[in-house]
Formats: C-alpha cells, sequence, structure tokens
C-alpha cells in the first residue's frame, strides 16, 4: 500500500534473522507448524500484530537463512505485544524450544522504524 498525505501512521517492523542448527534442520518445519498453529489458538497474544512474515534464503548471504518480518503499528504496539508474551507461558515455551533450533551466533532481531 502506498501511504498517503496526510498518514500518520508509522510502521514498526521487527526484522528476526537466524540460521537453524544443522543437527536441527528436521525439526525446525514441524515447530513451524505447531507455531502457527499456536498463533491462531491464542490470538489475544498476537493482536498488535499488523502482519507476519516468514521468508527463506534463497540467493546470497548465510545459507540456510531465514527472515521474520514482523510488523506493528507502533513501538507501545510491539512493547505491548512483548509484555503479554513474556506472561504467557506456552509463549515462553515455544520461544525456547525455538531457541533450541538456533545457531546461536547467527541470531539478531533489529528494530525499524519507516520514516515516510
Amino acid at each position: 500500500m502506498i501511504e498517503e498525505k496526510g498518514d500518520e501512521k508509522m510502521g514498526v517492523f521487527v526484522v528476526e534473522t537466524y540460521v537453524i542448527k544443522q543437527e536441527k534442520q528436521r525439526e525446525y518445519m514441524p515447530w513451524m507448524q505447531r507455531f502457527r498453529k499456536f498463533m491462531k489458538e491464542k490470538p489475544e497474544l498476537f493482536q498488535e500484530v499488523k502482519s507476519l512474515k516468514f521468508f527463506t534464503q534463497m540467493f546470497g548471504g548465510v545459507f540456510g537463512g531465514y527472515v521474520n518480518l514482523w510488523e506493528f503499528n507502533s513501538m507501545a504496539e510491539f512493547e505491548k505485544a512483548m509484555n503479554s508474551w513474556f506472561k504467557d507461558k506456552d509463549m515462553m515455551k515455544i520461544t525456547e524450544e525455538f531457541k533450541d533450533l538456533l545457531e546461536p551466533t547467527a541470531h539478531s532481531l533489529s528494530v525499524w522504524n519507516s520514516i515516510t
């Protein structure tokens, strides 16, 4: 969507990049399916998420790389979501499972703010 003049909403994008450990490759897709199911079962935890996209590396960069792109309306919305996630024991469990799959030195999380 092209923003129109006077549109005051500035998006916040959380860009998470990572590589799955070689020995955990087979566990990643089943984990992803559980996570997507979890999101449908607990929509109240994700109500601040404007959009979410998952990408896998095709060319260039680090082989086997993944990117998750989370979009929020504002930093306040992102913080609200994070606070609710940290309070939910099921979300913390699925997050720990995810961390176990990751190559720790290849994980990064950045927050980007739109400027137009």
